[in-house]
C-alpha cells in the first residue's frame, strides 16, 4: 500500500512495531545493585508483600513485587530512568508467571494499580514530587502510599479524574486502600527478631491481616489451649468418678 494511502491508525500500529522490535532487543537489567536503605526498609517491604500474599493465598489472578524495576516506554529505557516502587500491586493478571521486573508492553500495557514507598530522608522529596507525579500522570496507578518512617507518618492518594486526591484518615490514622479493600495503617511490634513501626494491613472488620508466620502462631496457640481444656475435663470426670467411688475400669 502506498505511503500516502495508510490511515493514521496503520501508521501508529506500524510506529508502535518498530518501538516495540527496539524494546525487545534491548537488555533490561532487573536490579541496579543499590541495597534499600536500611534493614527495616527491605524488611517492611517483605513485610507488607507476605500480609497480601497471605489475604489472598486463594488466588492466582494478581501480581505483588517489592523493589521490583518497572519499565513502560523506550524514552525511560534509553534514558535509563529505572523506576522501581517499594512495594507494588497489579491486579488481574497472571499471578503464577516469574518475573524479575515488571514490563508493561509485555503484560498488556497494565501498570501497579496500588503503589507503596517506604521513603527515608534522602528520597522523600522524591516520592512526593517525581515518583508522585510519574505514578499519577503516567502509570495513572489508582492509589499511592507513601510511608515516612522518620517522621512516623502515612500519606496516601486516590486518583480521581486523572488526579491524586488526599485519601483521608480514619480516627486510628489508618488509611482506606480502596483496590485491595483492606485498611493501611501503623503497628507496633516484632517482625522476624526486629521490634519497629511498621505499616500493615487490615481488613475492614479493623482485623490484622497476619503473615504466615503469625497464622501459624495462631493456630498452633488455639490448638494449645483447645489441649489444655481436653485435658483439664479429663482430670474433671476422673475426680467426679472418685467422688462417686468409681473405678476407671469400671467404666
Amino acid at each position: 500500500m502506498p505511503a500516502y494511502q495508510r490511515t493514521l491508525v496503520e501508521y501508529e500500529e506500524y510506529y508502535d512495531n518498530i518501538i516495540i522490535k527496539e524494546l525487545e532487543e534491548i537488555e533490561l537489567p532487573s536490579e541496579d545493585g543499590i541495597p534499600m536503605e536500611s534493614n527495616w526498609h527491605r524488611l517492611q517491604m517483605n513485610f507488607l508483600i507476605e500480609c497480601i500474599e497471605y489475604h489472598w493465598q486463594d488466588r492466582n489472578d494478581y501480581f505483588v513485587g517489592g523493589n521490583m524495576f518497572i519499565y513502560y516506554s523506550l524514552k525511560q529505557v534509553r534514558n535509563r530512568e529505572y523506576r522501581g516502587p517499594d512495594v507494588f500491586v497489579v491486579k488481574d493478571t497472571d499471578g503464577t508467571k516469574n518475573r524479575d521486573s515488571w514490563i508493561v508492553w509485555q503484560e498488556d500495557g497494565k501498570y501497579p494499580d496500588v503503589i507503596i514507598e517506604l521513603s527515608s530522608p534522602s528520597t522523600i522529596n522524591i516520592d512526593l514530587k517525581d515518583k508522585k507525579k510519574l505514578y499519577e500522570q503516567t502509570f495513572h496507578t489508582a492509589e499511592y502510599f507513601c510511608y515516612d518512617p522518620t517522621k512516623n507518618k502515612l500519606m496516601g492518594w486516590r486518583l480521581e479524574n486523572g488526579r491524586y486526591i488526599e485519601i483521608t484518615p480514619n480516627e486510628k490514622g489508618w488509611l482506606w486502600c480502596k483496590e485491595l479493600n483492606l485498611w493501611l495503617g501503623k503497628w507496633n511490634g516484632e517482625f522476624l527478631r526486629l521490634n519497629s513501626i511498621w505499616i500493615r494491613f487490615y481488613n475492614p472488620y479493623l482485623e490484622m491481616i497476619p503473615t504466615f508466620a503469625e497464622a501459624e502462631a495462631k493456630r498452633a496457640e488455639a490448638e494449645a489451649v483447645k489441649v489444655k481444656k481436653a485435658e483439664e475435663e479429663i482430670i474433671r470426670l476422673k475426680a467426679l468418678l472418685t467422688k462417686h467411688g468409681i473405678n476407671e475400669g469400671q467404666v
